[in-house]
């Protein structure tokens, strides 16, 4: 039910825009994950987000086009009051962890309790154990995360963004599961900021700025070193 479409230059080409965060520990990839989702690429030397990033991509879901808004946000403490602003109106979230380091994965209590806080009740939130290309180096068993996502409500997948593995099916799920939300009637968009409906051709995305299908921008924040 998934396509990668490419964006028509001048004009709106999509019903729909869902508005996404990345949330999870400094270092657990979360950027490396965006860049594998919009650009196909793995980038090795992937930079710490300082404050936060942005990215997009058009995709199709049950016949209908919609255009991720991807806010990729800082893992460091230091950050977490700028990154806190970002959850309002979220769609979807991606929560995570790095299989490899069972730390980033004890603190997924802490960013759920954020993400249930700060985000409407019915946001789709995703779990992602990522670097699962790094099995010989495992520090959470696949079980345990299984468990935990399934105590606290939320979809689960490992995934690499190394080699791609189930980067896709992580963020179109997610879209997958808020437009049954929208079908439903359980997400009303007169309430949710974090997905705007139908927008018309030569108006606004609500986003300054926002790049087509594939592109990676900074919010306006510099990137120093990390992912």
């Amino acid at each position: 039910h998934y396509k990668q479409l490419a964006m028509t230059s001048g004009a709106y080409n999509y019903s729909y825009i869902f508005k996404y965060i990345i949330i999870g520990d400094m270092g657990v990839g979360k950027s490396c994950l965006l860049h594998q989702f919009t650009e196909k690429k793995f980038l090795a030397d992937c930079p710490h987000t300082i404050g936060v990033e942005f990215g997009t991509r058009i995709i199709e879901v049950s016949g209908q086009k919609i255009k991720l808004q991807i806010w990729d946000t800082a893992g460091q403490e230091r950050f977490r009051a700028v990154t806190r602003s970002y959850y309002r109106g979220a769609a979807g979230a991606l929560m995570v962890y790095d299989i490899s380091r069972r730390s980033t994965y004890n603190h997924l209590s802490s960013w759920l309790t954020d993400a249930r806080n700060l985000t409407l009740p019915n946001t789709v939130i995703f779990m992602i154990g990522n670097k699962s290309d790094l099995d010989n180096q495992r520090d959470v068993t696949f079980e345990e995360a299984k468990k935990f996502a399934e105590d606290n409500g939320l979809v689960f997948l490992e995934c690499s963004a190394k080699t791609g593995e189930n980067v896709e099916d992580a963020f179109l799920e997610t879209a997958r599961k808020i437009y049954e939300n929208i079908l439903s009637g359980v997400l009303d968009l007169k309430l949710t900021d974090g997905v705007t409906s139908r927008p018309t051709v030569g108006g606004s995305d609500g986003v300054g700025g926002g790049g087509g299908a594939g592109s990676r921008q900074d919010s306006g924040r510099s990137s120093d070193c990390a992912c």
